[in-house]
């Protein structure tokens, strides 16, 4: 009771029945947006839709930097890497056994 209303007082301001209120509250059923706005404006509140950009783990600025090298010297970066990867292969299981 956040907002000290009851399931009960709830349902009846929004013409719904209790046990509706209920399996809101419990994640039985999602909402619809229009219902969900209606709910919160009864208790006293407005319902805020925004967005924002994920973190998908993406370094963007390491992106911008490899995509600014010609072609030649990404090719020779990831010959590098590559290398790198094979003579340390492995390396991490060794130490973690050894």
């Amino acid at each position: 009771m956040r907002h000290g209303v009851s399931q009960k007082s709830l349902a009846i301001r929004a013409r719904t029945t209790q046990s509706a209120i209920s399996r809101i509250e419990r994640d039985r059923v999602s909402p619809s947006v229009g219902t969900l706005r209606e709910l919160l404006f009864l208790l006293g509140e407005d319902l805020e839709v925004g967005s924002k950009r994920r973190d998908a783990g993406i370094d963007r600025t390491l992106n911008a930097k490899n995509l600014a090298l010609s072609p030649a010297q990404r090719v020779k970066q990831g010959l590098a890497f590559a290398e790198f990867v094979r003579r340390n292969r492995g390396s991490a299981a060794a130490r973690a056994t050894g």
